[in-house]
């Protein structure tokens, strides 16, 4: 007879620390450092990543060479959010929401975002097609949507930009998830922080 093996208990406890500047491991206190320089705090999506400090230098260096690129700040908030949405990453939803308030972006064009809608501007809706493409079709993208990227003016560089952000924010989405990060409480206090993502919210909260 096989023997009979004790059943596992399920996991209650977040196993994930939510570092600060002094728990963190050694090389993870630079990346956090310039990450409260920015926010004026830490983030629980990174407090929680610096259990890994080549994860979140990774994600910082990645998303600034993203930044770095040749689409437009609109664009490629259209590119995070689509990720961010389908991911069901409610941190990234109301990070992304917030900055493009900031861009001072059509509330209209947010909430059709956010609910995975169709876009009424043509150019940004090229880009949630294609960047849906990417996801769905692991990058085999569809030559009729490629066409109608470029027809909007898009170049092939941009094409690979958006696979970059796709990635970028691939690994944000699913570290956040993994680690349980929830939104923060400066995050959740603006006006789109604290609503539901359409597809389903994130296991006890996400992050970006």
């Amino acid at each position: 007879m096989l023997p009979i093996l004790p059943r596992r208990r399920p996991v209650t406890e977040n196993p994930f620390t939510e570092h600060t500047l002094e728990s963190a491991p050694d090389a993870a206190r630079r990346p956090l450092e310039r990450i409260q320089r920015g926010f004026g705090y830490i983030p629980s999506a990174a407090a929680r990543m610096a259990a890994s400090p080549q994860l979140l230098e990774g994600f910082q260096r990645a998303n600034a060479l993203f930044e770095a690129g040749t689409l437009d700040p609109p664009a490629r908030e259209v590119v995070v959010m689509t990720v961010a949405t389908r991911n069901s990453c409610r941190l990234c939803v109301a990070l992304h929401s917030a900055r493009l308030a900031a861009l001072d972006a059509d509330p209209d064009l947010v909430a059709d975002l956010r609910a995975r809608r169709p876009l009424g501007d043509a150019r940004l809706e090229a880009v949630r097609v294609f960047t849906t493409e990417v996801l769905d079709r692991s990058g085999d993208v569809a030559q009729e949507a490629l066409d109608a990227f470029f027809a909007r003016g898009f170049t092939p560089r941009q094409a690979l930009e958006v696979v970059l952000g796709v990635g970028t924010y691939t690994l944000s989405t699913l570290a956040n998830r993994l680690t349980r990060a929830p939104v923060d409480a400066q995050l959740a206090a603006r006006p789109t922080g604290a609503q539901e993502v359409s597809g389903g919210p994130c296991r006890a909260g996400a992050a970006s």
